[in-house]
């Protein structure tokens, strides 16, 4: 019997930093709404994660990096349901051009910047175990969340 491949959905989740301040999205659809993200999206067919990272950005906030200037720093692979599987890339922008703004009002509430020492309580936990893993210099670079 052969087994059955992994379809997990791919996600990029980019990690906006101004000194010991971060940039967070407020979630305005159905999953997780009202609580807290970094800009991320998924993966389009025939996109390098980088590049997909790089539009998901520009999309949501106006604001401009090369992805050559987009640094991995975690994983996360994360069980959403029985059904759902996904896999989070998450990354820094190192150098970046343009003012955050809300570009898709529709799903998302407001943006904001938060202190690396007073994040916001209500981050979705999927995409909190990326951001606990970018912020811990002592952490593997890989998490597994929802496995339990």
């Amino acid at each position: 019997m052969t087994p059955q491949l992994a379809e997990p959905v791919i996600d990029t989740h980019v990690i906006l930093r101004e000194g010991d301040k971060l940039l967070f999205s407020q979630r305005g659809g159905p999953y997780g709404h009202g609580r807290w993200h970094m800009p991320s999206g998924k993966l389009d067919r025939g996109e390098t994660l980088r590049t997909g990272a790089a539009r998901e950005l520009l999309e949501e906030t106006g604001v401009t990096v090369d992805p050559e200037h987009l640094r991995m720093v975690h994983v996360v692979h994360h069980k959403q349901s029985a059904e759902v599987e996904r896999i989070g890339f998450f990354f820094e922008a190192t150098q970046w051009s343009g003012e955050p703004v809300n570009r898709e009002p529709s799903k998302c509430l407001g943006l904001q910047w938060f202190s690396v020492h007073e994040l916001p309580d209500d981050i979705i936990e999927y995409p909190k175990e990326g951001l606990l893993g970018y912020l811990d210099d002592n952490a593997s670079t890989l998490a597994e969340h929802g496995w339990n």
